[in-house]
């Protein structure tokens, strides 16, 4: 899988960690929590930004 490069992917997601705390590093928990806190229509772009969470999440519990 490439990295994630468009840039709304990534503002929509930080914003959306800061808002909701329900986020977990399980991809299929938070497209779920995306779906229920966005009115995003595509499934393509849902899985993008519940994907970045899951990584970013995982990413921060192995720093700490």
């Amino acid at each position: 899988m490439g990295a994630i490069k468009p840039t709304y992917i990534k503002l929509l997601s930080k914003q959306l960690m800061q808002e909701v705390d329900e986020f977990t590093d399980d991809f299929d928990t938070n497209k779920k929590i995306v779906e229920e806190h966005t009115n995003v229509e595509s499934k393509s772009i849902r899985n993008r930004i519940a994907g970045y969470i899951a990584h970013k999440k995982r990413v921060r519990e192995e720093k700490s």
